[in-house]
């Protein structure tokens, strides 16, 4: 029995799905990615040998924040002015003009001491300037450190947490070269504080648990490898179709976070919910037109074993895997000169991708395999279900992207 023989079944089981999941897939657009933040610090030596801490804000977030906690109406009044009509000279001299709010707000979320524990002071900031961080107006606030003596410098950020209410999970890239170290590191909720003594070891777990909470966090991606899981018959599909996309998101994550190549979000954003719709209407195309027992017993007729559809959608992926590399990307924005610390952080980062990746591969494909063998109508009415349900996803946040809704 093929889908080709129900249609009103398949209409129904449609119907049913957009009663039942309409209010969680028509949510607004940064639910795929939760509404969050990422800072960028930098700890580095300027040329009299002094530290000097130079923070990247997102500007409207640096502003409701500072103002609500240090109860300054008119900086946010000012500071909002400025946002809107997106005038960088406005919100720069905005920064500055409210410069004592903004270092209280920043004494109290950006803090570095010694490794003995003596707190080092921060100066008043240098004149604010303004850049772009993946479409997002920042705020760039540099401020020499005076230390004590110490071996090393403990950094830590709690900077926009979720109690205030703005964002969630909030990151604060780190990247240090000073007490003869140089490296960087990623700042959270769960691992606020940093040292520059710290072991390899403890870097590489922070770059790895960044890449892999960012693909758990990240439902469009995961309901884009959901596709490609359902729509593999065999071991050997899905194994091409992970490595495609691996070798082809590596790509261009590797370009972006280094910013050979750019592309604004307002155009990868939409390209990656839509990507999601094909690969799973690829596989819904496929059992209408073929049938399950046509899928069942479609012959191998090519390298790898892959028909000409089979090499067609593993081609599909390798572009939709260069979108998804850049949106990859976004999560840490780096932006720096190259270096082998940044490509050693961007390489740690892309393996908790691909673990995630792997291990989500490993829980689904066999349980899918075993419903096949066991119950392939049922199998085939729950993959069916499932690429139904994340072309609908995918659809509706391509929409919700293009127009900006929310």
């Amino acid at each position: 029995m093929t889908l080709r023989r129900l249609p009103l079944r398949l209409f129904l089981l449609l119907a049913t799905l957009l009663a039942v999941g309409a209010p969680l897939l028509t949510a607004s657009t940064a639910d795929a990615h939760g509404f969050s933040s990422v800072a960028f610090a930098d700890l580095s030596r300027d040329d009299e040998g002094r530290t000097v801490a130079t923070l990247q804000l997102e500007y409207d977030l640096l502003v409701v924040s500072a103002a609500d906690t240090q109860r300054d109406d008119a900086f946010y009044r000012d500071g909002t002015a400025a946002f809107d009509a997106r005038d960088d000279a406005a919100m720069a001299a905005a920064v500055d003009d409210y410069r004592d709010t903004v270092v209280r707000y920043l004494d109290e979320r950006f803090t570095i001491r010694t490794n003995g524990g003596d707190v080092c002071d921060q100066g008043a900031p240098a004149p604010a300037a303004m850049t772009v961080q993946e479409g997002v107006p920042y705020v760039v606030l540099s401020r020499r450190v005076d230390c004590p003596p110490g071996e090393a410098h403990v950094v830590r950020s709690t900077l926009f947490p979720d109690e205030e209410g703005y964002v969630t999970g909030t990151k604060t890239i780190l990247t240090y070269d000073i007490d003869l170290h140089t490296g960087s590191a990623a700042l959270d909720a769960a691992t606020p504080e940093f040292s520059t003594a710290q072991s390899t070891w403890e870097r590489f777990w922070e770059f790895f648990r960044l890449g892999a909470e960012h693909l758990l966090t990240g439902i469009d991606h995961i309901l884009f490898l959901l596709a490609l899981i359902a729509g593999s018959r065999k071991l050997r599909e899905i194994v091409l179709a992970a490595t495609v996309f691996t070798l082809a998101h590596s790509v261009t994550f590797i370009l972006a976070a280094t910013k050979v190549v750019s592309l604004p979000s307002s155009i990868v954003e939409p390209a990656i919910a839509l990507s999601i719709s094909i690969v799973a209407a690829w596989y819904l195309f496929r059992l209408w037109a073929k049938g399950e027992a046509a899928t069942e017993l479609a012959r191998d007729s090519g390298p790898l074993g892959l028909d000409r559809a089979g090499w067609l959608r593993l081609l599909v992926v390798f572009c939709f895997g260069l979108i998804h590399g850049l949106g990859f990307a976004s999560a840490l924005g780096i932006d720096e000169p190259w270096s082998w610390t940044l490509l050693w952080s961007l390489l740690v980062f892309n393996l908790g991708i691909e673990a995630v990746q792997i291990g989500l591969i490993a829980l689904v494909f066999p349980v899918l395999v075993l419903l096949r063998r066991r119950a392939p109508k049922v199998a085939m009415w729950a993959s069916g279900a499932l690429a139904v349900a994340v072309t609908l996803a995918g659809l509706i946040w391509f929409v919700q992207r293009v127009f900006g809704w929310e």
